[in-house]
């Protein structure tokens, strides 16, 4: 069946889409919260719902953790958004700076377990995450413009800034994550500003 041919997919009824957004958000604490060999049956307790809603919605562990992956990458997203519409460029780029090795450290323990199940995690995330890095280039040489930020910096530095905070914080004590952050975030300012 081609794309022409193939039947265009039908919007959730209500109920059906607050059971999926209740299975999501359950799924999305439980992981966060103990890592994500949480079972599907603990995801439907949690969320109060069956075990046959989580699987006709997410057949496989594998689907709902790429769900909750894209999911996290799109209350990302909505952050920068956000931190694009408020007026001071530096603290909103700090700001979101700080929360996105938060995210990173959620986000990387996703990708591995997908990855150790043979998910292509670069190609279930690519929409979001172009758009993602998109906003936040914009987040960056808004900050750059007010002096806030090294203008050497580009947007992969910091991807792979964050991902060396992640590995950091995984090699050492949890409460250094944020004294990492914050040196990480020092080294961001142009010279004169670390004076």
């Amino acid at each position: 069946m081609n794309a022409e041919t193939a039947p265009a997919e039908r919007p959730l009824r209500a109920d059906a889409r607050r059971n999926r957004e209740r299975v999501l958000a359950a799924a999305d604490e439980a992981f966060a919260l103990e890592g994500p060999g949480v079972p599907l049956d603990e995801i439907a307790r949690r969320a109060g719902v069956g075990a046959g809603t989580v699987h006709r919605h997410f057949p496989t562990k594998e689907a709902l953790l790429e769900a909750v992956l894209v999911g996290r990458l799109e209350a990302m997203l909505a952050e920068v958004r956000e931190a694009l519409a408020t007026a001071d460029p530096g603290s909103a780029f700090f700001g979101f700076f700080e929360s996105m090795t938060d995210y990173a450290q959620n986000k990387m323990d996703l990708a591995d377990a997908l990855g150790r199940h043979g998910v292509d995690v670069m190609a279930a995330t690519r929409k979001v995450s172009s758009v993602l890095k998109e906003a936040l280039g914009e987040l960056l040489r808004r900050a750059q413009k007010a002096g806030a930020v090294r203008t050497d910096v580009t947007v992969d530095d910091l991807h792979a800034l964050v991902v060396a905070t992640v590995a950091a914080v995984r090699a050492s004590a949890p409460e250094e994550a944020s004294r990492v952050a914050a040196l990480l975030s020092d080294a961001l300012r142009p010279r004169a500003a670390r004076a």
